[in-house]
């Protein structure tokens, strides 16, 4: 895992200091409201619908014990108990008051944590795949590239300024968990034929109000050209990204507006005046940030197949949560667990500081000290023998943590929406617990097997429902709240935008409507192993809307 460097601290150290002395300036009425704002915003600050609201990195997802009792600790002592983790891999605290804030600040630092570039139109935290160095699929740990991006990135005084905010992810698997293709910039790891490491770069994916899919500009990039390639991206975008229009300064619409051949030509002429200077990374460099995320000395435990065969036939719910939340590692004597944040009739993604406090123990204590954030709102536990996961899940039980329902329908991916977003038109919160609640049986979720629900309570799609299997938005239509459905949508390898279903729904509708949709999705697919994607895929949208209107496609919302 990696540690601050001098640098780091001294660095971080400074901005603390700088951003108390004003937040003391504003607290006196010294600094305006408009003048404050973009200082906040560079620290992660901002200002929600109720109150302050403080956004933490977690950079690629990956934290210690430390970090975690850490965070534990901000929870209870500045704000209410809990914090949220989102769909960036960061935590948001929703209650901080603005005088608590470079305190809490201070407190991250001693973690070599901070809230640099959570907001504002810069390079935001750049994420992975949160299996990354654990997966038996993995071509390569993407996290120290994305620890070099960090570092690159990191107030670089060339794009802090930037037409609009910029999103990077990358994954080390055919596999993508780290949905790169709805990303400014997505970065596949991969080898060619000759064994060589690099990426496949995609550029101009994203969500809100024009979601698009990023087009692939070079099937292969060597690892040693990531930061001029990358550079020459950014270069490009920051000549040509519009100004002159929020809704229309992202890196996608550049590229839809320019051409993904003519970019990558563009692209092409800036990275070749670049990929021979100090912007070059060398291997001993490379090796040097990959050393820090070498994986942990994992003895092997045979006896834990034996064990946990005992186990399961013991207790049919730990059966359940095994096969639901525990993923093969590369280790055949080791699982990655999957914590669900996501209890039934829960807040997704919400936890309270007691049950960080339980993680940081487990980890601390059977997960070799690491543990990660998805983007999906769960946290996860990447090295657990497979001897060690009854007493894990044990654990799990008494705080609340061991639902079983990792990829399920009530695994749902939530934003804030209108409970704290200012920017919010609908509540996605309570549309969330009344879905989990209505699907919440175990049996039932058995039944429909593996299908992504993701909420939004904006256009901005914080909750990218763009990419659900069930998405739904948010809207306001003549002054109520109304949510309208898209079917369809996918983050992973075959990335796809969900399909407007029809005309939205009031609030109290929404839940039958979803139960309808899942009902048609049951009586229609071929067998039990055809999920839900799989089969609107072969049939459409059409089944869907008949049984949601009666046939015929409706006007939207």
């Amino acid at each position: 895992m990696y540690r601050y460097d001098e640098f780091d601290h001294a660095f971080v150290s400074a901005r603390v200091e700088q951003f108390r002395d004003q937040v003391q300036r504003r607290l006196s009425g010294e600094l305006a409201e408009d003048a404050f704002k973009p200082l906040r915003l560079m620290n992660g600050v901002y200002l929600q619908l109720h109150a302050y609201m403080l956004r933490v990195a977690i950079p690629y997802g990956t934290l210690s014990s430390r970090q975690m009792r850490m965070l534990a600790h901000i929870a209870r002592k500045y704000d209410r108990g809990y914090g949220h983790f989102t769909t960036r891999q960061n935590i948001q605290y929703n209650w901080p008051r603005l005088s608590d804030t470079p305190d809490i600040l201070k407190d991250l630092a001693s973690v070599e944590m901070h809230a640099l570039q959570t907001s504002g139109n810069c390079i935001r935290n750049v994420t992975a795949d949160h299996f990354a160095g654990a997966a038996a699929d993995e071509v390569a740990d993407p996290r120290p590239y994305a620890e070099i991006l960090r570092q690159w990135s990191s107030v670089h005084p060339e794009f802090s300024f930037l037409p609009r905010k910029f999103k990077i992810a990358v994954t080390g698997a055919e596999r993508d968990r780290a949905a790169i293709q709805v990303h400014d910039i997505g970065l596949h790891l991969k080898k060619d034929e000759n064994g060589k490491l690099g990426f496949a770069v995609y550029v101009g994916g994203g969500q809100g109000r024009t979601p698009m899919i990023a087009k692939k500009i070079r099937d292969f990039l060597p690892e040693e050209d990531l930061l001029s390639y990358t550079t020459a991206i950014m270069r490009v975008y920051n000549l040509h990204g519009r100004r002159d229009n929020k809704y229309k300064a992202r890196i996608k619409i550049l590229v839809h507006e320019t051409g993904a051949e003519e970019l990558a030509r563009q692209v092409e002429v800036e990275f070749a005046s670049l990929k021979d200077t100090e912007l070059k990374l060398p291997d001993a460099d490379i090796q040097a940030i990959a050393s820090y995320f070498a994986p942990p000395a994992l003895p092997n435990r045979a006896e834990g197949w034996e064990n946990l065969a005992r186990w399961k036939k013991a207790d049919e719910a730990f059966a359940q949560w095994v096969h639901q939340n525990v993923q093969p590692h590369k280790h055949p004597d080791y699982g990655m667990v999957t914590i669900s944040l996501k209890p039934i009739g829960g807040i997704p993604g919400d936890a309270t500081d007691s049950q960080m406090e339980v993680v940081a123990d487990i980890a601390a204590e059977y997960a070799f000290d690491e543990i990660r954030v998805s983007h999906e709102q769960n946290l996860i536990l990447p090295h657990v023998a497979l001897a060690d996961l009854e007493p894990v899940y044990r654990a799990l039980v008494a705080a609340g943590l061991a639902t079983a329902n990792a990829g399920l329908i009530t695994d749902i991916i939530a934003c804030p929406g209108l409970d704290y977003c200012a920017l919010a038109n609908a509540r996605s919160i309570p549309v969330a617990q009344e879905i989990s609640s209505r699907f919440g049986s175990a049996e039932r979720q058995a039944e429909i097997g593996e299908l992504k629900i993701k909420i939004s309570g904006c256009i901005n799609a914080c909750g990218h429902h763009h990419v659900g299997h069930i998405g739904l938005l948010g809207v306001e239509k003549k002054g109520a709240e109304l949510y309208q459905i898209t079917l369809g949508g996918s983050g992973d390898e075959n990335t796809s935008i969900g399909e407007i279903i029809g005309r939205g729904f009031e609030p109290e509708k929404v839940t039958d409507a979803v139960e309808t949709i899942v009902d048609t999705y049951l009586g229609l697919r071929r067998d039990k192993s055809e999920t839900f994607l799989e089969a609107y895929r072969r049939v459409g949208p059409q089944p869907f809307k008949d049984a949601l209107y009666g046939g015929g496609a409706q006007e939207a919302a």
